[in-house]
């Protein structure tokens, strides 16, 4: 039975699955009835971050552009460029027995692309969530809807996997930010020039 979370819960990840390794996080969302001549297309990233919060380099930051990162420990499934359809949108599989040692945290994004010229952000977005499923029995550990919590935000930071001790736990973030990609990844400490 998946484990429906609200914004700022913890949950153990590992503890409570023993023998857990690899999820696959499916990311998944509708645009609202609105019609600015143009689709939505959201973008999945995720972010590889050390002990201090941030990034250190290319191979830290997973999205359509770079599709495997922490020695191939993490890698995004592809771009759905519309959101049509039901299910997960896009997803990003984890292998959490081969992240890197160094690394921490796994920040998991989702951002408007070209939300300026096409005039979009979250209030146009509706039934988001973010789900964990472990990827040997296809079994849905557990699920965060984000709500329409969302007004002129064009990035969200979704949820966290953080390392406590040898287990990986889960934490749902909900946390939205202006300014698109370049604002999540100087959040992360990133440039994204």
């Amino acid at each position: 039975m998946s484990i429906s979370l609200s914004k700022g819960q913890r949950i153990d990840l590992t503890k409570t699955n023993p023998g857990l390794t690899k999820v696959v996080v499916g990311l998944g969302w509708d645009t609202n009835k609105y019609n600015g001549g143009a689709d939505f297309d959201l973008d999945a990233s995720a972010f590889l971050l050390h002990e201090d919060g941030k990034a250190k380099g290319a191979d830290d930051f997973i999205f359509y552009n770079n599709t495997s990162g922490g020695n191939g420990s993490v890698v995004h499934t592809g771009d759905n460029r519309t959101g049509e359809g039901d299910g997960d949108d896009e997803q990003i599989d984890v292998d959490l027995s081969k992240v890197p040692a160094n690394i921490s945290r796994i920040g998991i994004t989702v951002t408007i692309y070209d939300y300026e010229s096409r005039g979009q952000n979250f209030g146009q977005v509706s039934n988001a969530f973010v789900r964990v499923v472990d990827a040997a029995t296809n079994r849905e550990l557990m699920r965060y809807d984000l709500g329409e919590d969302f007004s002129t935000e064009t990035a969200v930071v979704f949820c966290e996997f953080y390392r406590h001790g040898e287990e990986w736990k889960f934490q749902a973030i909900g946390s939205g930010f202006s300014g698109g990609l370049t604002a999540l990844c100087q959040n992360y400490g990133l440039d994204a020039k």
